[in-house]
């Protein structure tokens, strides 16, 4: 019988070295890291961004293209010449594909499709982060009308690595609430493209694990981390962030899109998707759109667009997908509608969206930024989907 021989304390050390060095990286990797934009041109918010534009909020075909159109063609240029895997455009990368489809325009899915090649298809530098991985719906989506084993070779070879790595349950991988908007849809749609349900098991047990620390099952609303939980406004009402709660529709729109009609658990996701639509509905503005604090309108004067603009998204496409009840709800899309359309300048610029943030906030009238106009831009597109239809 053969004796294994002892390793040498050299290479010991060494090899105790590495594995401390590879479970540092694992851990920092899923340590808790704040929302942060890498890119000075998500946007901006000047002090004169000049008058409003005279368009319809009607909810008519022609003048929900007419809107979008304005929109888009003013974004594009910002942001034509300029390369980014940052989270915040990824909502626009998805805007766009979708402008391309509502306004027969290949140029903004032409501009996608380029930011996929240039970046070779890859991802951001953060492995387990959901805000590095968002842009993947965009490459996914792509993906759906022109299929090529290269448009997700990265993003499986990084999810296939992810799901060997254990959970920690005293640190949730997806622990702040806008992640359910970033990473859900893109495991949900790596499953759809490579008919490997593993990938979707993987985004259910996480959703939920966040969903248990994060969701409100009273208000029917989401903290935006746990550092919220018992936070209050200022008229003593739990902090609920808008746009945090607009990322989850539409996070929840978007899964609920991919995932297939028979997944075992669906149901429990068109039931938390059902409880925050009814309560979002009854916080909705007079104006049509909602404040940046949900539940104290009255200490934020300003609507805030980006998130309203989630949340008329993911409402369109409930009502568009059979979830929600047509009569109950189009009342609200339409007067959420109207109010996003009475946020666009004369120029195309979409205003009052709140910058990069963690918490409701201050903002000029002006403030811009992509992940707005990508939410506004797809939101176009489930609108019009309920418009009444006239000539184009």
């Amino acid at each position: 019988m053969s004796t294994a021989r002892p390793v040498s304390s050299s290479l010991s050390s060494r090899l105790s070295t590495g594995v401390l060095c590879l479970l540092a990286s694992v851990l920092l990797a899923l340590s808790p890291q704040p929302a942060r934009a890498d890119d000075p041109q998500a946007g901006d918010a000047p002090a004169n961004p000049g008058p409003r534009a005279q368009l319809s909020g009607a909810m008519k075909s022609v003048d929900i293209r007419r809107a979008a159109a304005l929109v888009a063609a003013w974004q594009l240029p910002r942001v034509e010449h300029h390369d980014s895997l940052d989270w915040t455009f990824a909502p626009l990368y998805l805007g766009f594909l979708g402008a391309s489809d509502l306004l027969h325009d290949p140029r903004y899915a032409d501009y996608v499709r380029r930011e996929g090649v240039h970046f070779d298809w890859g991802l951001g530098p953060r492995v387990h982060h959901a805000d590095d991985q968002a842009v993947a719906q965009a490459w996914l989506a792509l993906y759906a009308r022109t299929p090529d084993p290269a448009m997700i070779k990265p993003l499986r070879e990084r999810y296939d690595m992810q799901m060997r790595t254990p959970d920690d349950p005293q640190r949730p991988l997806w622990w702040w609430c806008d992640a359910l908007f970033m990473a859900p849809a893109t495991w949900a749609g790596l499953a759809n493209a490579t008919h490997d349900q593993a990938y979707l098991d993987y985004m259910d047990r996480q959703w939920w694990i966040t969903s248990a620390l994060l969701y409100d099952p009273m208000e029917h609303l989401y903290s935006r981390d746990a550092s919220y939980l018992k936070k209050r406004e200022r008229n003593g009402q739990k902090l609920f962030w808008s746009r945090g709660n607009g990322w989850v529709m539409a996070g929840l729109a978007r899964v609920l899109t991919l995932m297939p009609d028979d997944y075992p658990q669906r149901p429990r996701y068109v039931e938390q998707f059902r409880e925050m639509a009814t309560r979002l509905a009854q916080l909705q503005g007079r104006d049509g759109l909602w404040r940046a604090g949900l539940l104290d309108a009255d200490a934020y004067p300003r609507p805030e667009t980006s998130g309203s603009a989630f949340i008329v998204y993911a409402l369109a496409w409930g009502v568009h997908h059979g979830v929600l009840d047509r009569a109950s709800y189009r009342p609200v899309i339409a007067r959420g509608w109207r109010g996003l359309v009475g946020e666009i300048y004369a120029d195309g610029r979409l205003g009052d969206i709140q910058p990069i943030g963690a918490a409701p906030g201050d903002y000029p009238p002006g403030a811009s930024y992509v992940y707005g106009v990508g939410a506004f831009l797809f939101a176009a597109g489930e609108v019009e989907a309920l418009s009444e239809k006239k000539s184009r």
